[in-house]
């Protein structure tokens, strides 16, 4: 059993098939016209290696990653995304033949579509998280370049400790007198604040620099830590736009990879020495580097395709030695700059974090 925060390209055709398969029953190969033999679909769907993608390169004739307005940093080798292919309506046979297969896992069906929610609702959820991880990589590696990010005030609740002292669109500088340029930065630095204590807000409004006192509540999940009630956003300040350009892929794992092309872009060299490099893991605009499902279907595709070396998220180290494929060196990641960094020293010929 897989748990899913992956890359996922949905649906795809059981081998051997053209298209894939999105009918519960459907007559069997060499069934009469009157319908005998119907085959209809397991509870499960099956897991296994999905399409990978080139971040530095194109997809029908399109950048995957595109920057306009400044002339990108020439690339070369390959920084590859992996994904976790879902097949679903699987009839019972089949079922039985990806389970000793030993390419594909199996899932319940519920767990990928919930009975409470169509296909589409998945799908756009899966989007949504897809979009996120476009941003949060953009602003990661615009934070690694050190390059101009706005934090502001998004929003203020209703009758939050905020409410009436912080305002929408504030410019966010400091918090308790230490300077913040992410939105998790001043989560945890409210966090880190008692309940009932004034907490210091240094703030931008309307082109004023000022210090604001905020009285700290408790979190509604967690009375003991510091809450403020507002929600906070980062917009880039650059003269130039970062574009993702992949169809027909959802979820948020691709961060990592996403954020390691921009960097190759908008910096000079190569991050990868020119070698073939693939890789997976989530990322938050701090450029911390969260665990991801389906490694093992990753790494398959990845082997497949030439991969050299894998970034593995640190969580997924375990899994990923469970199932290595030969020829591929695992590289242990828990940060952005960490992932640079062993890149940097591998293609030197150097040592670099591994998940032995």
């Amino acid at each position: 059993m897989v748990t899913l925060n992956a890359n996922i390209a949905r649906p795809l055709p059981w081998p051997g098939e053209s298209t894939p398969r999105d009918a519960p029953c459907r007559p069997a190969p060499g069934s009469g016209p009157r319908g005998a033999g119907i085959q209809c679909a397991s509870a499960y769907v099956a897991l296994g290696p999905g399409p990978t993608f080139d971040t530095l390169g194109d997809v029908e004739g399109t950048p995957v990653i595109e920057i306009e307005g400044v002339e990108p940093d020439p690339t070369t080798g390959e920084l590859v995304m992996t994904t976790v292919g879902v097949t679903d309506n699987l009839t019972l046979a089949q079922t039985v033949l990806a389970w000793f297969s030993g390419r594909y896992g199996l899932s319940p069906r519920e767990q990928v579509y919930p009975p409470t929610r169509s296909k589409d609702d998945v799908k756009a959820a899966d989007h949504a998280q897809f979009t996120q991880s476009e941003l949060s990589a953009e602003l990661a590696a615009l934070h690694y370049l050190d390059m101009p990010v706005t934090l502001r005030v998004a929003q203020v609740a209703d009758d939050a400790p905020a409410t009436g002292v912080l305002h929408e669109g504030d410019r966010i500088l400091a918090v308790g007198g230490e300077t913040v340029g992410t939105a998790g930065q001043v989560q945890r630095a409210v966090g880190d604040t008692a309940p009932g204590s004034d907490l210091e807000v240094t703030i931008e409004r309307d082109g004023v620099e000022e210090v604001v006192p905020v009285t700290v509540g408790g979190r509604p999940s967690d009375p003991d830590k510091g809450f403020l009630g507002i929600g906070t956003e980062e917009i880039p300040d650059v003269p130039f736009t970062v574009s993702f350009n992949l169809a027909d892929v959802g979820g948020p794992s691709a961060g990592l990879m996403f954020s390691l092309a921009v960097v190759d872009k908008l910096s000079p060299g190569a991050l990868n020495g020119g070698m073939h490099v693939a890789g997976t893991g989530t990322i938050d605009s701090d450029g911390v580097v969260g665990p991801i499902g389906g490694i093992t279907h990753k790494l398959t595709a990845a082997a497949e395709g030439g991969a050299e070396l894998f970034l593995v998220p640190a969580d997924n180290c375990a899994e990923a030695l469970s199932d290595t494929p030969d020829g591929i060196r695992l590289i242990k990641v828990e940060t952005l700059e960490g992932a640079i960094d062993a890149l940097a020293s591998v293609t030197s010929g150097g040592d670099a974090p591994t998940c032995e």
